[in-house]
């Protein structure tokens, strides 16, 4: 998206689409166009990668009693007008192949290629059924494609920092744990008790052959700790405290280590590699950085 272009994100997936308007055509009495199920194509970056064929069989029993309630959000290929390309609705789509519909209802929008990912990432994190392997890498996509920060995805999307943060290390685990995730095998719970493991595959595979809870897994971790740091051990760190440290690093660019000392004080560790660091670390804190 272009630095001159106001995001998106933040006005909500229905405002986003108001905005736009329908191109000039033929259409329905409720303002949306029917459309032959073979002109219309994927999104080739859709950012869901699963598909539940069970939840898709439930859904195409549906269409065929009730039809296509919510129209498919497309737009134009860009090397094709006869083709429409889905920007939000593959569910549908794939639901209605099942129930051998031959027309779907769309509605037409103008979307270029950078705000047809950022519709279609939003769409998909307003889902429920979204796995957090596939959330966190919609989050990261956001953050990396578009610039928008944890702190901006958490007001936007009505989530709080934390919860970005703690998802967002999930996607450090081995791919073969992050599968797991995915196939519903391993909860989040599960996954962000992994993510400090000296060897998170097979203490995955450990969890699933035994079905460990949550609360079993976070004691096996603490029985065998990471490695110790002046102030503290890692294990010893909650989910937000570790979130924390990960954000004031990014933030100063420099490490930063927090230690909770009873239920108040503690103490924060910042470390520097140069005089250079820290005379800036002292702008900061003197507020002239």
């Amino acid at each position: 998206m272009s630095q001159g272009k106001r995001s998106s994100l933040g006005r909500g997936l229905s405002a986003l689409m108001a905005d736009l308007q329908t191109e000039e055509n033929p259409v329905l009495r409720d303002g949306a166009l029917s459309v032959p199920i073979e002109q219309i194509t994927p999104n080739p970056d859709q950012p869901r990668r699963v598909f539940d064929q069970a939840a898709l069989t439930e859904l195409a029993d549906s269409i065929r009693h009730r039809g296509i309630i919510q129209p498919l959000i497309v737009r134009r290929h860009p090397d094709d007008a006869n083709i429409y390309q889905i920007v939000a609705g593959e569910r549908r789509w794939r639901a209605a192949q099942i129930a051998q519909l031959h027309e779907l209802p769309v509605l037409l929008r103008g979307f270029s290629d950078e705000e047809m990912l950022e519709v279609a990432i939003i769409e998909n994190i307003q889902r429920a059924d979204l796995n957090a392997i596939d959330e966190a890498a919609s989050y990261k996509q956001l953050m990396t494609r578009f610039g928008h920060t944890q702190e901006k995805l958490a007001e936007a999307l009505g989530k709080s920092r934390s919860h970005i943060a703690n998802l967002l290390r999930l996607l450090n685990l081995p791919e073969q744990v992050q599968e797991w995730v995915r196939d519903e095998k391993l909860s989040a719970g599960h996954a962000r008790a992994l993510v400090t493991a000296e060897n998170p595959v097979s203490l995955a595979r450990k969890v699933i052959e035994k079905d460990l809870s949550v609360r079993a897994v976070e004691a096996l971790m603490r029985e065998k700790p990471t490695a110790p740091t002046r102030i503290g051990r890692a294990s010893e760190k909650d989910a937000d405290t570790r979130a924390l440290e990960g954000d004031l690093s990014a933030a100063l660019k420099m490490r930063v280590q927090i230690k909770h000392v009873g239920t108040e004080g503690g103490q924060m560790v910042i470390t520097y590699r140069d005089l250079e660091q820290l005379d800036k670390l002292c702008q900061i804190l003197a507020g002239s950085a």
